[in-house]
């Protein structure tokens, strides 16, 4: 099975104009599938911005709103898949949501973030309640998490039991948490034997200084790309080969005494 060039597309957007974002995420969109990358990750929040207060409810959308099916076209223009966050609204509430569509423009997974950070979230999220979505892309099993998701071993865990292989996780991680994108992500992907695409935005955004160092992590524990502070596009390849051996190599899965760990629970 080929390896996926995957493109991290470090940026904060336009926050406050979805239109904008779409634009930005059109051009990259545009420079991955020609470096020939098969899916683009965005970060948290990207199609409205995230420190928008109140406009958090006012932009937010369903699944299958105007910014998701202008999501769909630019995917379906340029032939890449795109993973992209955005607030979802489900009636009266509103989730801070993630969506994959394929390279058709099909709409392949939707997630909500189960794990909200901080007073802010509180205040303008619902939780979501699915601990794992998933969804195929050329022969490999995506997985979704947001940001916060990732720092609980047992969310990652819960999609290296379901068999995620690349594990996206859009996020915006901010100062002073950068350790989180420079050691917890490529232990979470060592320890579970699957890769990890961490996608962040970057700069100053309200009372948020989001720091960038988006990755893609490598079931060895190795970052196969990393980015800058920076706006950035930055590409890696998710090897299935080095998958299956690393996973050969290190058998945790294969090793676990679930029997010993019940009080967790």
């Amino acid at each position: 099975m080929p390896s996926l060039r995957t493109a991290l597309l470090q940026s904060s957007g336009r926050p406050g104009s979805v239109s904008g974002s779409l634009a930005v995420l059109d051009a990259a969109a545009g420079r991955a599938a020609a470096a020939g990358a098969g899916l683009l990750v965005c970060p948290e929040m990207f199609l409205t911005g995230y420190a928008i207060g109140d406009d958090v409810s006012r932009l937010a959308e369903p699944a299958d709103g105007a910014g998701a099916r202008a999501v769909a076209a630019i995917a379906a223009r340029h032939g890449i898949a795109v993973a992209y966050g955005y607030p979802e609204r489900d009636g009266e509430r509103v989730f801070n949501a993630a969506q994959v569509v394929g390279p058709d423009g099909a709409r392949l997974a939707n997630y909500r973030k189960t794990h909200l950070f901080g007073p802010f979230e509180h205040a303008h999220f619902s939780p979501g309640d699915r601990p794992v979505v998933q969804a195929e892309l050329g022969g490999l099993r995506l997985g979704l998490l947001i940001c916060y998701d990732v720092e609980f071993p047992e969310n990652v865990r819960a999609h290296a039991l379901a068999g995620t292989d690349l594990l996206l996780v859009p996020t915006a991680q901010m100062h002073p948490f950068e350790f989180v994108a420079e050691s917890v992500v490529p232990v979470r992907a060592f320890e579970n034997q699957m890769y990890v695409a961490y996608v962040n935005r970057t700069g100053q955004e309200g009372a948020f200084e989001f720091v960038g160092l988006s990755c893609l992590a490598g079931p060895d524990g190795a970052t196969r790309a990393r980015a800058g502070r920076g706006e950035e596009l930055v590409l890696g390849e998710v090897d299935p080969a080095l998958l299956s051996a690393s996973r050969e190599a290190n058998p945790y899965l294969l090793d676990r005494r679930p029997g010993l760990y019940t009080s967790l629970t």
